[in-house]
């Protein structure tokens, strides 16, 4: 094992144990059994150190999405990958408080490739017709609703108590981006559909689905100008209230 991994070991160990998350990097040396000068060689300063123990740590957790081949269903992929998201959060409170932390003023790549890999699943969706939003602009309501629950029930474990609470998050966040047919008969309209019917209240999810195909698959008749213009102007229909 080499300098640099033991002492990110350690440093995930002591980040663990510790009661509000938080280490030393005197506390680390000391538990590598290194000395200061070689901490700072390979990480930086402290934030670096900590910004590697959470690729480090979220590493695991995003091997099982790197692997998993894409189901039939991709709703149900991301049903699923908003559960496991959660546990994971529950299973390392510490780590993932650390994760999205905003005294963290670089994301971890980490983070970066989680949101990519939610993006992908979402264009997956648009190219089925079933997303209402664009997949960028639906990845980041998702994601954001997901972190929130997430950083709640770990920092606020005696106040979040009913075990359903991020079931039903869930299902709301996906109601608002998902078209009605996937979110199911008891899903509440967004507020944008309220009075809208016919074509009007189909446009949004049909852009959507467009630009996911346009993306997926340039039409060559199209210059890559032409192509850049005609994905912004399906990403506004997508994202515009439409009003009654």
């Amino acid at each position: 094992m080499s300098t640099r991994e033991r002492i990110l070991e350690v440093a995930a160990e002591l980040v663990a144990r510790s009661e509000n998350g938080d280490v030393s990097t005197r506390a680390v040396c000391e538990a590598a059994r290194v000395g200061a000068p070689a901490l700072y060689r390979h990480f930086g300063d402290k934030e670096g150190l900590l910004s590697a123990v959470v690729d480090y740590g979220f590493d695991k957790y995003l091997a099982t999405k790197r692997q998993r081949s894409p189901g039939t269903d991709p709703v149900e992929d991301l049903r699923n990958g908003w559960d496991t998201h959660v546990d994971f959060a529950l299973q390392n409170p510490n780590l993932y408080r650390l994760m999205n932390s905003p005294a963290m003023r670089t994301p971890p790549a980490a983070a970066l490739e989680s949101h990519q890999i939610l993006t992908r699943d979402l264009e997956r969706v648009a190219a089925q017709g079933k997303l209402r939003l664009a997949p960028e602009l639906a990845a980041q309501i998702v994601m954001s609703a997901n972190v929130g629950v997430a950083l709640m029930l770990v920092s606020r474990p005696s106040t979040f108590t009913d075990k359903s609470t991020s079931r039903r998050v869930r299902d709301a966040v996906h109601a608002a981006v998902f078209t009605p047919d996937v979110s199911g008969p008891d899903a509440t309209p967004s507020a944008s559909d309220a009075g809208v019917g016919g074509d009007e209240a189909q446009l949004p999810a049909a852009a959507a689905r467009l630009g996911a195909l346009l993306r997926r698959s340039p039409v060559p008749a199209l210059s890559t100008a032409e192509t850049a213009l005609m994905a912004e102007w399906l990403d506004r229909l997508s994202n515009t209230p439409h009003n009654p």
